[in-house]
């Protein structure tokens, strides 16, 4: 269940674009017995090509070991992947007369043999440089075909040059529409656009602020008609690709709007903003710990923090921060749970059948017994779901802010592949305590506090500022 974030992590993907050459068509006896994939033991080796059978590999690996493989229309998948081929081949001047998807019947099999012919037919007549690319794209659409947040091809990962650990990537600037919003799930974005944080890098050198609205990123509006469009993407580029980015600015403060352009790059962070928990004491009796992922020990150091907090004084209750929380272990999120209520079930994992294994509060975990009131934003995700719809559904703690972002199919396995890339997707999917379904939903906080412009740049924070209110009722 892990999901990462990204906006401040200093790495950023590169695609890999090795050299392959058509290889004879190979049988699909080790396909169909079910030992296409087989999850990593130890260091994968160098990366080498991503051919038509590593493709064929992924379309059995998913086939046979995805959550709903067993009853999924693999055309949708074969239809993607042949699609994504295609319009690379036009973006690149090179379009073949016969790349026409072929008739498929619904047979795994024969479908497949279908489009590895005339995969290889069509890539046999375009240049070697751009026969490795269909490769990449073809798979690459055809995991995005499954629509599932916890699946993923990971390949060509690559730190960029001179980085050292605490170095961020990026044009050093947070907004209210994070990345994980931004890349997949746009509808979910709320205008306008701004900035929430100013962590370093170009984006400090031009003297942006938090609340400044972003009218424009590449010359294009990011809310077209209420809806966020593509440029959105735009405020988080990713090694290599270090474009500038050009942004159009309006500071409500003083009604000054002007333009600037952001160069991507590395800039070292703050110490403090690379801490996974932290805490302070607030009004004098309150408990505040942020906790930015759900990383080994994170639940017993948000606990020894609280204990830390309590010494010497009374406390009248715990804010648990978890607002850009990506997520992390589910163990933990369990442990964490279990700190503020006992026996009972945290979440389902369920087979695609309706077969169900529950995960329970771990009884182990001393008890804290004080209020909670738990901060939530679209950036909390996976574990971060895990752990905030069962505070809120066992009614175990209040849940402010807004709601999450709906990233949590289920815990993924990763299988490696024949050219040492990985592939990853969940074998079962993710219920909440009351069997209601998180993915592409989110939990609602018990109250919406959103974040305006106004509020950043002033730098008030209501959501915090309600839950103490709350806490103090």
């Amino acid at each position: 269940m892990t999901a990462v974030r990204t906006a401040t992590a200093g790495l950023a993907l590169l695609l890999a674009m090795a050299c392959t050459t058509p290889a004879p068509p190979r049988s699909h006896a080790n396909a169909a017995s079910g030992t296409v994939c087989a999850p990593p033991q130890g260091q994968p080796g160098p990366e080498t090509a991503t051919t038509i059978d590593v493709i064929e590999q992924a379309y059995f690996c998913i086939l046979g070991n995805y959550y709903a493989g067993a009853t999924l229309d693999a055309r949708t998948l074969l239809t993607a992947g042949f699609a994504a081929l295609t319009q690379e081949i036009i973006r690149n001047g090179r379009d073949v007369p016969d790349a026409t998807m072929p008739a498929l019947t619904g047979d795994r099999k024969a479908d497949w043999t279908a489009f590895e012919t005339t995969y290889r037919r069509v890539t046999g007549q375009v240049p070697d440089d751009l026969r490795d690319r269909l490769a990449v794209v073809t798979l690459e659409a055809i995991v995005a075909a499954l629509g599932d947040d916890h699946a993923r091809w990971t390949h060509g990962v690559e730190r960029p040059p001179d980085a050292y650990d605490g170095d961020g990537y990026g044009l050093g600037l947070e907004a209210n529409v994070t990345r994980p919003q931004a890349t997949g799930s746009a509808e979910t974005a709320v205008p306008p656009l701004f900035v929430t944080a100013v962590l370093g890098g170009a984006a400090r050198k031009a003297g942006l602020r938090p609340g400044d609205v972003i009218e424009s990123v590449n010359d294009s509006a990011p809310f077209i008609d209420g809806k966020a469009g593509p440029a959105i993407a735009g405020l988080y580029p990713r090694y290599p690709d270090a474009r500038p980015v050009r942004l159009r600015l309006h500071r409500p403060s003083t009604g000054r709007r002007w333009s600037v352009t952001l160069k991507p790059g590395l800039f070292p962070q703050d110490p403090a903003d690379l801490q996974v928990v932290r805490s302070k004491l607030v009004d004098g009796d309150v408990a505040y710990v942020r906790m930015r992922g759900f990383a080994p020990d994170s639940a017993d150091r948000v606990l020894r923090a609280i204990a830390r907090l309590r010494e010497g004084r009374t406390l009248h209750g715990v804010v648990l921060d978890l607002r850009g929380n990506g997520g992390g272990s589910p163990v933990e999120a369990v442990r964490l749970v279990s700190a503020f209520v006992h026996g009972k079930v945290t979440a389902y994992q369920c087979t695609v059948d309706g077969a169900c294994s529950a995960s329970r509060t771990d009884d182990t975990v001393e008890p804290v017994g004080l209020p909670l009131a738990v901060l939530t934003d679209r950036g909390c995700a996976s574990a971060c779901e895990h752990f905030s719809s069962a505070i809120k559904d066992l009614r175990a703690g209040t849940l402010v802010g807004t709601r999450t972002a709906g990233a949590i199919s289920g815990p993924a396995q990763s299988y490696l592949l024949r050219d040492n890339t990985t592939l990853a997707f969940p074998s079962r999917h993710h219920l909440g305590p009351n069997r209601e379904v998180i993915d592409k939903v989110g939990v609602a906080p018990d109250h919406h506090v959103p974040l305006t412009p106004q509020d950043a740049a002033a730098g008030r924070d209501p959501a915090l500022d309600k839950a103490l209110t709350l806490l103090h009722e």
